[in-house]
């Protein structure tokens, strides 16, 4: 294996020790209120605008020294080296000996030779995939590619799952507005049938195109619900006459319904598709990190190569920024040290993503898997145990849907729970409600909440709203909530770029900080081999010795009642 140097224990260093002592004497008299009252200037002081978005840390838990001890922590932890060597194709994920180079996945054509690895100029590379996804691409949104009976693609169905289908159809939901060519996207990933049963009942198998998205063409989940769509394609196709029952139909139907994300050729070959109908991609990039790969083919399709392009130039110009600014003013390396200051001093457990815009809606569910399989770690890179806590919990829900259901706990519970707030001026679909601009009253609720959750209001406030002393109590709200604001100017293919790198680079933070491999994910391998042990159980005697008494509890209680 590739020698990587050890990590730097972040809790030895001096940066975390001065920041301990800041953090005591902080938590004994800093409020936002007092905050905000000592220092009119302190939301300016604390903005970071970045391209087309503004990001405002004023309601954060820190002061501007915080933040000059977060960034001396970073220092102190070698994250811009480490960052450096991860853009230059070092290998930095050790347990699996790989470059991490998803930021090479936007890398313009001009920087071809900029980037090697093992000898391979990968930025040339990923041009030439993108050249023959965008050409593809233009087959089927011109109507040139068509399905067995001649008609144009209408449906495209993209079966993957984790990265291969929570980046896609982030973006696809994200993107709607910008779908322009007639042709929808359905996307299914639970080996549940109940999935596939519900996500094909509304197609038409004519004018449907089937995007079967694994590198390995190995995933359990994918390949079955590949041969399930298989299934269903072929029996619509022979019910509606358009083709007969011979072998030969049924190999012309796929190898004209069926393309692959994938890089195993003989495989996909095998499967029936078309080895020249397959877009690969490459073993430095995450699953989790590869939306802007071969695995967006539907987007592409979707949206069209001009505003995939426009996707990739965002992500691209956010890492630019994240390379390229001081980070004592890079608000990308200061939230991800932020979310340090809250695991790891505050001890918060988990971190909430609430966007105001409903196109954004997959959002938090894609966070989760980009954080917490890539920090939800207790070793480090070098296999040494983890010296602090990492990870935290990533959830959310779109505003103000939320407001209506968690934010209870959030205002007024004893967690503490940080929480990034993501809108924009502008909408796709503006809207009045009688002299009411709708999409300003929604505005309204997205600052209304984080001015409460910073300021709350107190027993004093309550009472002067005639409140009966019993109840101030209910009512009193403590504030000194921290959040995050980022306002952008609309949803664009550019600022969604810029979105999903910020939380990328978040992420690559933390883990740098607490010495971890953010781009493995052993934890998932276990209940995968499990599953293929106890799978056999179900009808298999001498395999449901093998089991553990819960197990074979609960597969006695299936066999008795399963219809």
């Amino acid at each position: 294996m590739t020698s990587v140097p050890a990590p730097i224990d972040a809790t030895q260093t001096a940066s975390w020790h001065a920041l301990q002592r800041h953090f005591d004497d902080m938590r004994r008299s800093f409020t936002l209120r007092g905050a905000f009252e000592a220092n009119p200037r302190r939301a300016e002081q604390l903005s970071f605008e970045v391209n087309d978005l503004l990001f405002d840390l004023s309601k954060n838990l820190a002061t501007g020294e915080t933040l000059s001890l977060l960034a001396d922590l970073g220092r102190a932890v070698g994250l811009e080296e480490r960052r450096s060597a991860m853009f230059s194709g070092q290998i930095i994920n050790t347990t699996e000996d790989r470059a991490v180079l998803h930021t090479a996945l936007r890398r313009p054509a001009s920087d071809a030779g900029k980037v090697m690895v093992r000898g391979q100029d990968v930025v040339a590379d990923v041009h030439d995939v993108l050249a023959r996804m965008y050409a593809f691409a233009e087959k089927v949104r011109s109507g040139r590619w068509t399905g067995v009976t001649g008609k144009g693609i209408e449906h495209v169905l993209s079966i993957g799952i984790g990265g291969s289908d929570l980046g896609p159809v982030m973006a696809y939901e994200a993107l709607k507005p910008y779908a322009d060519a007639g042709i929808d996207c359905t996307y299914v990933s639970n080996i549940d049938p109940n999935d596939i049963a519900e996500k094909t009942r509304h197609l038409d198998a004519e004018t449907t195109l089937v995007i079967v998205v694994s590198k390995t063409f190995t995933t359990l989940e994918t390949l079955v619900n590949a041969r399930a769509a298989k299934r269903w394609l072929l029996s619509e196709l022979r019910a509606s006459g358009a083709i007969d029952g011979t072998e030969e139909s049924a190999a012309q139907a796929i190898a004209q319904h069926f393309v692959a994300v994938s890089t195993a050729l003989d495989k996909v070959a095998e499967f029936g598709i078309d080895p020249r109908n397959a877009f690969g991609f490459w073993s430095w990039v995450g699953g989790r990190y590869s939306v802007d790969s071969a695995v967006g083919l539907s987007l592409v399709i979707a949206l069209g190569p001009d505003r995939f392009a426009e996707l990739l130039r965002g992500f691209h110009d956010m890492d630019v920024y994240f390379c390229e600014t001081p980070l004592e003013r890079n608000a990308v390396a200061l939230m991800g040290l932020l979310n340090v200051w809250y695991v790891n001093f505050h001890h918060a457990k988990s971190h909430v993503v609430l966007p105001y815009c409903q196109y954004l809606h997959r959002f938090p569910a894609y966070l989760q898997q980009l954080t917490m399989e890539s920090n939800g770690k207790t070793v480090r890179w070098d296999g040494t145990p983890a010296t602090s806590d990492t990870g935290e919990i990533f959830w959310g829900e779109p505003g103000t849907n939320g407001q209506h259901a968690f934010y209870q706990l959030i205002h007024q519970g004893t967690q503490l729970v940080p929480a990034d707030f993501i809108a924009f001026a502008n909408t796709a679909h503006a809207a009045m409600d009688g002299e009411q601009d709708v999409h300003e009253l929604f505005l309204g609720n997205f600052l209304a909440q984080t001015k409460a959750l910073a300021f709350g209001k107190t027993a004093d406030e309550v009472r002067a709203e005639g409140t009966p002393e019993w109840m101030v109590p209910a009512r009193v709200f403590a504030g000194n909530k921290p959040s995050t604001s980022i306002f952008g100017q609309a949803l664009t293919p550019h600022a969604l770029g810029e979105l999903i790198a910020l939380y990328e680079h978040v992420t690559f933070v933390e883990g740098t900080v607490w010495g971890i491999d953010s781009y493995d994910q052993w934890g998932v391998e276990l209940g995968k081999q499990l599953a293929g042990e106890i799978t056999p159980a179900f009808h298999d005697d001498a395999a449901l010795d093998l089991q553990d008494p819960s197990t074979k509890l609960l597969i006695g209680y299936y066999r008795e009642h399963r219809e």
